[in-house]
């Protein structure tokens, strides 16, 4: 991974923990809060930092800085080692370490398990092209078959990518039979939250009710997970999760302009199916805190909050009524939570529509299991579109930034974002306005890897990654 050490990789970002699943939880990063103190509202592009200027790709796919190259791979509609096919509408993505037979890393290789946004209003393909092609699937792995053999598309895809080669070695169907699985998150257990974002229920179109997150192991081999959702974690439109390492506790973003942030505390860390606890998140100093700031400045950045929980109840919610529940009770209302990850001791998310002009926020939630008092920080809220445009999914890098895929900007972006609020752009989307979806780095650290949600593949992008700020 060039001059970046394993040593350094490990030590720089407390994204180990949680970016890089299976490596130990105690390689943290130290806190920041120091830094993150002379954070401007007022975010801007520096240009002495990240890896330089965006040059134009020939071939019209991704700009880059001088020196980064990339790989495309794993296309909507293509036959995959099981014989389905790759589905449409590539989003968010979690890298794993590949584990040999006997319990070792191959340092070449990394597990990827990615999302699919699919729902019955996209025109796009999923794993099942033929009627032969649900004949011959086992349907105890299928969540939801559908009315008249029209089972839900969405689901998860494996892919094993080798990054001393830059190649794809397989890739196939993991999850079959959700509906819109849009973002999720990685566990300490080498597995992967996947997130319907959805509340259908059954009826007409679905056998099942929809707006679950569901658990997918990273299997070496091809191999679909058992469709059982995780009633206990909630019923609504799911976005991503991110999991504390330290005490196993899930926190989850809704996209709804008018959604929550909850946390799951399970009864079983390394089992969510054995129930739990579902809250939601109180600002302490107002109760039905609106965080928004479409019409004012009701929080401001570089002024933490102290923030509390309310426990829910009829968390499967039937009238999808979760989150006016949460509110009237005194929970916290953000705008479109969607991305979210665990570095530097805390939980970062995105809400994509906070902020005056809808250009959205990075938030910063700081749990204390020790004293139980937790803090909310306005992390970055950008004025000015060209600096950033709704962010959507976030992942820290191997040197400590948090990396964030644009949506519905034109062209879409990926953008670093330091910890003391500077940013720099990484990547422009030079194929149209489709946006880029699932930033994850390798477990080596040496590939980035995104996907280009339409007409859907997958990038693995590397370079000079420790240049960065050079």
């Amino acid at each position: 991974m060039n001059s970046i050490s394993r040593r350094h990789f490990l030590t720089r970002s407390t994204s180990v923990a949680m970016g890089f699943a299976g490596l130990s939880a105690s390689l943290t990063r130290g806190s920041t809060s120091s830094l993150i103190r002379s954070l401007a509202a007022q975010s801007t592009h520096n240009p002495t930092l990240g890896f330089g200027p965006l040059i134009d790709d020939p071939h019209g796919i991704i700009a880059l800085p001088e020196g980064f190259s990339y790989t495309r791979f794993s296309h909507t509609g293509e036959r995959m080692d099981d014989g389905l096919y790759v589905p449409g509408k590539h989003d968010a993505m979690g890298a794993f370490p590949y584990i040999n037979d006997d319990g070792s890393a191959d340092p070449d290789r990394t597990v990827l398990i990615r999302n699919h946004e699919i729902e019955d209003a996209h025109k796009t393909t999923g794993p099942f092209k033929h009627i032969d092609d649900l004949l011959g699937f086992d349907h105890t792995k299928l969540y939801d078959a559908g009315r008249e053999n029209n089972p839900s598309r969405g689901g998860t895809t494996t892919m094993v990518y080798n990054t001393k080669t830059q190649t794809l070695e397989s890739h196939w169907m993991s999850l079959a039979g959700t509906e819109r699985n849009c973002a999720g998150g990685i566990t300490p257990r080498n597995t992967w939250l996947t997130c319907e974002e959805t509340a259908s229920v059954k009826g007409e179109r679905f056998e099942q009710d929809h707006g679950y997150v569901f658990e997918v192991p990273a299997t070496t081999s091809p191999a679909l997970a058992d469709p059982k959702p995780i009633k206990a974690m909630g019923r609504f439109m799911h976005e991503a999760c991110c999991t504390d390492p330290r005490t196993g506790i899930v926190y989850q973003t809704e996209d709804r302009h008018d959604g929550l942030i909850y946390r799951y505390l399970p009864n079983d860390r390394n089992n969510l199916h054995a129930g739990g606890k579902l809250q939601a998140l109180r600002v302490d100093h107002t109760p039905s805190f609106d965080t928004r700031n479409w019409d004012s400045d009701a929080i401001k950045p570089n002024e933490p909050v102290t923030a509390s929980w309310i426990t829910l109840d009829e968390v499967e919610s039937p009238s999808d009524d979760l989150r006016y529940r949460g509110f009237n009770a005194g929970a916290a209302r953000f705008a479109r939570g969607e991305g979210m990850w665990w570095g530097n001791d805390g939980v970062y998310f995105a809400a994509t529509t906070g902020g005056k002009g809808y250009h959205g926020q990075i938030w910063r939630l700081i749990p204390n299991p020790e004293t139980g008092v937790d803090h909310l920080e306005l992390f970055i809220e950008p004025k000015d579109p060209s600096v950033l445009h709704r962010a959507d999914n976030i992942c820290f890098s191997p040197w400590g930034d948090l990396i964030v895929c644009e949506d519905e900007n034109k062209p879409p972006r990926m953008i670093g974002v330091t910890m003391s609020g500077e940013l720099y752009a990484i990547g422009r989307n030079e194929q149209g306005n489709a946006e880029f979806a699932g930033a994850t780095f390798s477990a080596d650290g040496s590939t980035l890897f995104v996907n280009v949600q339409t007409p859907g593949y997958t990038l693995a992008i590397t370079g000079p990654w420790d240049r960065v700020g050079q």
